[in-house]
């Protein structure tokens, strides 16, 4: 930020400042005006007016004495955040949300909870405009997998229902990703969903997803499968798909992972007093886990019947049973619902539990200092829809040299190689 930054008393200028931190409707909040003003003023359709000046270089100044949104070195946009496992991952590499979607009331109440109100966070995105999304470098958006998913395609196919990008309500929604890159030209983006992806409608909806990345957006365009179990002890595969606004030669096949992972040992409860005890999920000296998590002889009898009822029909439905040197299943959506892919065995003769909330955002690699403070549903839900946190840090790192050399390239008209060299 320049030295003479703040100096400047044209109020237009300071407002274009303001709209790269922040969309129209949080501007006009602080300054107690409709949105619609705020775009009057942006169209030149009516003057801005001197007396905005103070508060717009007071906004400005917040972002220039706040060490959090001056150090960042690249800026991101949040969609479908969930509960904020992208946005970890690429601040953990240097970057600054500035706005966040989210519409579930619940990870919003996560979301919140760890990450406070810095950035803009709003509801359905579907419902923002192109001047309501602030400019940012990179674009990361976790968009809906249900509709593409083994499980999802499954369900619908059951009952009837479309999937994939006939999904009106969720499928379609990556065309939302579309429309954003093209009206605000990020630099580069990230997007992740399931594996399934690839494979959905013989590759068809792969195909249209490419082209229209591709040959409609103009970005140059990788993608890769990771299974983040050389992170955490859990098979979930994911294919992410990076995008960069010009060639930077950007290649995940360089994107080098750990030879092998960590065991289910790395993220239970020790039950041995070794940790502080969290009352919710645990109890006493020896932080034991509550009985609450044990499953009761009704469900145990229930799920071992369901799984030799399948294994004679010679299919692989039935439960995951895990011990501390075991790698799990993946972490579903609806584990609250009986917990059967992922059951901690607590010995022989004694009934299974399923993870605890906090075992659960240890799988999905979040630190112990991040706030559970909904549901043990509610959390369910929110860590099986999540993102594996380390994944998405390697590739964010994997990702910022490129990123930095476009900021270069906008900034002097000159492509530096060697930035990105060692990448």
């Amino acid at each position: 930020m320049p030295s003479d930054f703040l100096a400047r008393q044209d109020p237009l200028f300071l407002l274009k400042e303001v709209r790269q931190f922040l969309p129209q409707k949080v501007i006009a909040e602080k300054l107690q005006v409709a949105p619609k003003t705020i775009s009057r003023w942006e169209r030149r359709a009516t003057s801005c007016p001197l007396y905005v000046e103070p508060a717009l270089r007071e906004i400005l100044r917040s972002f220039a004495t706040n060490p959090e949104n001056t150090d960042a070195s690249f800026t991101f946009i949040d969609l479908f955040a969930g509960i904020g496992g992208i946005r970890m991952g690429f601040e953990a590499a240097g970057g600054r949300c500035v706005l966040t979607s989210e519409w579930n009331q619940w990870a919003q109440q996560t979301y919140v909870n760890n990450f406070g109100h810095d950035g803009a966070l709003v509801g359905d995105i579907t419902q923002q405009t192109a001047r309501d999304i602030p400019d940012h470098d990179v674009l990361l958006a976790g968009f809906p997998c249900q509709p593409f998913s083994i499980a999802g395609v499954s369900k619908k196919n059951a009952l009837g229902r479309p999937h994939g990008f006939e999904c009106t309500t969720q499928g379609t929604l990556f065309f939302e990703v579309a429309r954003i890159i093209a009206a605000k030209r990020p630099k580069a983006f990230l997007l992740e969903n399931v594996k399934n992806l690839v494979s959905h409608d013989h590759g068809n909806t792969f195909r249209v997803i490419l082209h229209t990345l591709q040959r409609d957006l103009g970005y140059s365009v990788s993608f890769r499968i990771i299974n983040a179990a050389v992170f955490v002890p859990q098979h979930r595969e994911r294919i992410l798909i990076a995008g960069f606004r010009e060639e930077t030669g950007f290649s995940f096949e360089t994107l080098k992972l750990p030879d092998y992972g960590p065991l289910m040992k790395s993220i239970l409860h020790p039950e041995n007093g070794s940790e502080k005890t969290e009352d919710r999920f645990t109890t006493g000296p020896l932080a034991k886990v509550h009985a609450k998590y044990v499953l009761t002889n009704k469900l145990w009898a229930y799920l071992r019947a369901y799984a030799a009822k399948h294994k004679a029909a010679g299919n692989g439905f039935g439960f995951g049973l895990v011990d501390g040197n075991s790698v799990s299943r993946t972490l579903s959506a609806r584990y609250y619902k009986d917990g059967s892919e992922i059951l901690v065995s607590r010995g022989k003769g004694k009934n299974p539990r399923r993870l605890t909330p906090r075992e659960c955002a240890r799988l999905m690699g979040f630190p112990d200092n991040f706030k559970i403070e909904v549901s043990d549903t509610q959390a369910y839900k929110q860590f099986g829809n999540s993102v594996v946190v380390p994944v998405i840090e390697a590739v964010a790192h994997h990702m910022r040299p490129h990123i930095l050399a476009l900021k270069q390239f906008e900034e002097t008209g000159v492509f530096q190689p060697s930035l990105v060299a060692s990448a």
